[in-house]
């Protein structure tokens, strides 16, 4: 048996999320069903992170056993024939130790938040950013978002779903900025909670439109109450960038 670890791109718009499920396509789904192709083998791919219906993936990292003789560049060249038409491919194939884990080995996870600032809808990147008709202070969110870098009690920002067994994380960097009429939000950690980016680029939302103070973030932040969160923002502009390891 080889461990084979991927790097995965996919457009999330068509899926349910990444992870297998019953009522939708998953990107999971989409890659075990191609390795069956392949391989013939049933086999579980594991990702680093489990992303929401609509959320994109620039650099996700997985990976999967394949009991069959093959090379990491004929696994990658085939499964990228068998996902087609599916919005997803996989851009790099390497084997690895058998106790590598793309979750449980990952040092870091890291995403990106697309904002549009602009009145005019959007066309091409439509699902892909999530526009804000409204003029946006970049410079006033990245200020406010430095108060959710650090360790701290997220419950404010954590989806009710979310199955982590505690609240509590360590944001290692959330950074704003902008680049003509797009403000991009960098958000760096080991792991966050289920909905967390989208809740904290939300409220950072607000602030930029001038309808919330870095006061009231805090606030919301110190009240550890998900009622008190301003807006959870939409999947279409989250992207998973990539996934650190030793």
């Amino acid at each position: 048996m080889t461990r084979f670890a991927l790097t995965v791109e996919y457009d999330g718009r068509p899926f349910m999320g990444w992870q297998r499920q019953d009522h939708g396509p998953s990107v999971q789904q989409a890659i075990e069903a191609a390795a069956l192709a392949v391989t013939g083998e049933t086999a579980t791919v594991h990702a680093a992170g489990r992303t929401d219906a609509g959320v994109h993936g620039l650099g996700m990292r997985a990976h999967l056993d394949i009991l069959r003789d093959i090379t990491a560049f004929r696994l990658m060249e085939a499964l990228n024939a068998r996902l087609r038409p599916h919005p997803v491919a996989i851009l790099d194939c390497v084997e690895v130790a058998d106790d590598w884990h793309a979750r449980f080995s990952c040092l870091a996870r890291h995403y990106e938040y697309r904002i549009v600032s602009r009145r005019a809808p959007l066309t091409w990147e439509k699902g892909l950013a999530w526009r804000i008709p409204a003029a946006l202070d970049a410079a006033a969110m990245h200020e406010a978002a430095q108060l959710l870098v650090g360790r701290h009690d997220f419950t404010t920002f954590r989806s009710a779903h979310c199955q982590s067994q505690s609240p509590v994380k360590s944001l290692d960097r959330l950074d704003v900025t902008r680049e003509g009429d797009r403000v991009l939000v960098h958000a760096s950690a080991r792991s966050f909670l289920h909905h967390q980016v989208r809740s904290m680029v939300g409220c950072l939302g607000l602030v930029g439109q001038g309808k919330w103070s870095a006061g009231d973030l805090r606030k919301a932040l110190e009240a550890q109450d998900r009622a008190r969160l301003g807006f959870n923002a939409p999947p279409d502009g989250l992207f998973f960038v990539r996934a650190d390891y030793p």
